[in-house]
Order: C-alpha cells, then sequence, then structure tokens
C-alpha cells in the first residue's frame, strides 16, 4: 500500500479465512520500504497537476509494478517459504489522479508485472469498479473494518491520520449497510509539506513546532469555510485539492497574518484536528470508541490537538464525549491497517465477493472490486 503522503510502501503478510464478518485475519509480518526515489519525484509531480506523455505514464506504470513486487519480496524472504510461500497479493497501486465526479481515478502499478516477478496471482485496480457504477471509489478499507472491528456493543470510530484523513463508523452489531466513512480533509500531505517549506524536515518531528505555537483562529475559521468541509458524505478527497498549491495559498496566508512558523504549523494541525473531531461528532453515536492510526498519529501535536477538540465536545450540547485510544490496542498495528485492509480486499476478490459499499461510496450497486491478474505459465 502507498498512500498520499509517499513516506513508503506499507507491506503486510497475513494469514486470512473466511468472508464477512466471519472473515480472519493473522498478522504474520509488516514492514515498511523506503518509496524510491526516482519515483517519488514524477508520481508527486503528477499528483500535483503535471503534464507527462504516455512514454513516461506507461514507463512509471511499469517502474511502480516492479517497485512493489521488489518491496513484498524482501518482506517475505524473512518468514518461512520465502515469496514462494505467498499465496496472493493484493496491491493497491499508487493514485495519481481521482476524480470521482468526472467518473475518472487513476493508479498507477501495473499488477501483471508483479505477478509475473512473485509467481502469484496479484489482484489489483481496486477503485474503478465502484467509479464506473457512479461511486466515488474511496474510501475502500471500510469493507475490511466492518468485516475485522465491528464489536456488537461497542460503537466505534476508526480514524486514519495518512496524507488525507479519513474515518470509518461503525455502529455495534450492524451491517454493512450501517456503515458511515469518507474523507475528511487534509492530514500529512499539508503537515509533511509544511514542514519541508517552514524547517527544511521532511516532517514536523515529535510535533516540535507546532506545539511551540498558537492557533490563529481568525485564519483558522477562513480555512475551514472551504466547500469540502461542509459537503455531506459520501465524499473523497486527495491532491487534487489540498495539492502543493493550496498549501502554498495557506503559508502565503498565514505569512500575511504575522505567523510565526510555529504558528503557522500550529494551525495546520488544527484543520486536521477540528475536521476530523467535527466529522466525528456529526456523523458519530454519541460516545463512540474513537482509534486513531496512521502516520498522523504519532505527532503528538496531532494527538493532543484531536483528543481537546472531541473532550471539548463532550461537554457541549453537541456530543457526550469520546474516548480516544491509539488503534493498535484492537491488534493491529495503526501503520498497517490499510495495507492489511487490501489484503482482505484481495481475498474477497478471489472468493468471489463484491466488496463494494454503496452508502459509503455512493455508487448504484456492490462493485466487484479489483482486476485479478495470474502469473504466467511455463511453456
Amino acid at each position: 500500500m502507498t498512500g498520499t503522503s509517499l513516506d513508503g510502501i506499507d507491506v503486510v503478510l497475513a494469514r486470512l479465512a473466511g468472508t464477512g464478518r466471519a472473515l480472519r485475519a493473522d498478522v504474520v509480518s509488516f514492514a515498511t520500504r523506503p518509496y524510491p526515489p526516482g519515483a517519488r519525484g514524477p508520481v508527486e509531480a503528477l499528483m500535483n497537476g503535471a503534464a507527462a506523455t504516455a512514454a513516461e505514464l506507461a514507463s512509471l506504470h511499469a517502474m511502480l509494478g516492479r517497485i512493489a513486487a521488489e518491496a513484498v519480496a524482501s518482506v517475505a524472504a524473512h518468514v518461512a517459504g520465502g515469496p514462494r510461500a505467498l499465496d496472493l497479493v493484493g496491491m493497491h497501486g499508487q493514485t495519481v489522479w481521482h476524480a470521482p465526479t468526472e467518473g475518472a481515478t487513476l493508479q498507477l502499478g501495473d499488477a501483471s508485472v508483479a505477478a509475473h516477478l512473485l509467481g502469484v496471482p496479484v489482484v489489483g485496480d481496486f477503485r474503478t469498479g465502484d467509479v464506473a457504477l457512479g461511486g466515488q471509489g474511496a474510501p475502500l478499507v471500510p469493507y475490511a473494518d466492518w468485516a475485522l472491528y465491528t464489536d456488537d456493543t461497542e460503537h466505534r470510530v476508526l480514524v486514519n491520520l495518512g496524507g488525507i484523513a479519513n474515518i470509518t463508523i461503525l455502529p455495534a452489531g450492524g451491517g454493512r449497510e450501517a456503515v458511515v466513512a469518507f474523507d475528511t480533509g487534509p492530514a500529512n500531505v499539508l503537515l509533511d509539506g509544511a514542514a519541508r517549506k517552514l524547517s527544511g524536515e521532511p516532517f514536523d518531528r515529535d510535533g516540535r513546532l507546532a506545539l511551540s505555537g498558537s492557533v490563529d483562529e481568525a485564519l483558522l475559521s477562513t480555512w475551514l469555510a472551504a466547500d469540502y468541509f461542509r459537503a455531506a458524505p459520501p465524499k473523497s478527497t486527495g491532491r487534487e485539492l489540498f495539492s502543493a498549491a493550496y498549501l502554498e495559498a495557506r503559508l502565503v496566508e498565514a505569512k500575511e497574518a504575522g505567523l510565526s512558523a510555529a504558528g503557522t504549523m500550529a494551525t495546520l494541525v488544527a484543520l486536521t484536528a477540528r475536521t476530523v473531531a467535527e466529522a466525528i461528532v456529526r456523523e458519530a453515536p454519541p460516545a463512540a470508541h474513537v482509534y486513531v492510526g496512521g502516520g498522523g498519529a504519532h505527532n503528538p501535536a496531532v494527538m493532543r490537538a484531536l483528543e481537546a477538540r472531541l473532550e471539548m465536545s463532550g461537554s457541549s450540547a453537541v456530543g457526550q464525549g469520546h474516548v480516544v485510544d491509539r488503534f493498535g490496542v484492537l491488534g493491529v498495528d495503526g501503520d498497517a491497517r490499510e495495507a492489511l485492509a487490501f489484503a482482505v480486499l484481495a481475498h474477497e476478490a478471489m472468493n468471489g465477493v463484491a466488496t463494494g459499499m454503496p452508502r459509503v461510496t455512493g455508487a448504484s450497486g456492490r462493485a466487484f472490486q479489483g482486476k485479478i491478474c495470474h502469473p504466467g505459465s511455463d511453456a
């Protein structure tokens, strides 16, 4: 799995059995491999709207397939049997453009290339089936969330703070159609970009810069007035909206308002925390238990801001408070959640299960998600 933050390639090895709510997943190994510098630059340029020739796109598509296969093989090499012990691979690919309102989404990374290199079936291209049915094609992780983490008695909210922040709401004992999930807005895509611009660091380590600054509430209010934050789900987003140009405009506004680097970072952190918290309060059952994972969960500034906002909601007329925990207490590393989810989707695709979630994505029906690519056989 590679996301919008381009911070690495997440690889999960897991044993899967069953289907739907009876599905069980045993994580054998999890690791993050570095995103190769030679691929990151072209991918980031495409995400930010750069033009590319057909030749460049074709070359990058094949390259990302090879990179994914190499990442899987390097992790599998440390378990019994090595890569040849694998039965199946789920490969999300790299989203470079996501425009569901135009009926289009593009993930690069050729699953056939990966299947050939690994010698096992690879399931990829998960999003286009849903988009073809008029859906957002995102988020897709909620099917696995529902199958693996629904509790019979506890209302749960699963938060992923990746490049983009998203939430999955799992009502206690609920079926697939009870799930609510959507992208709430930007997270690390802005925070990491701002850290590079303001401090020269790849990210704000331990949230130090943000924690040393104060939030500019007036500026934050103007940012929160954006149409996306007010839109009702189903909805999804990415770098098409929260792009390098979007970040640059916010940094200019912060400078014009007289904010320091620390104040700018604190206000960007507040943008992520407020949009996530307000989505939870608006959509989730009162007192639902909140579990937070993804790269942003390692940032103390983000976590403190999110917890404070949810506590504030609990003392107001709009909510009854939400307990916040790290995702890992559910038994799966929060950084591994999305990669495991695509293993689940691949497993279900091989079982012939349509894993689409129409209420989540707005599709006209349950999409069959994923295209199955088999390796070649000996002549």
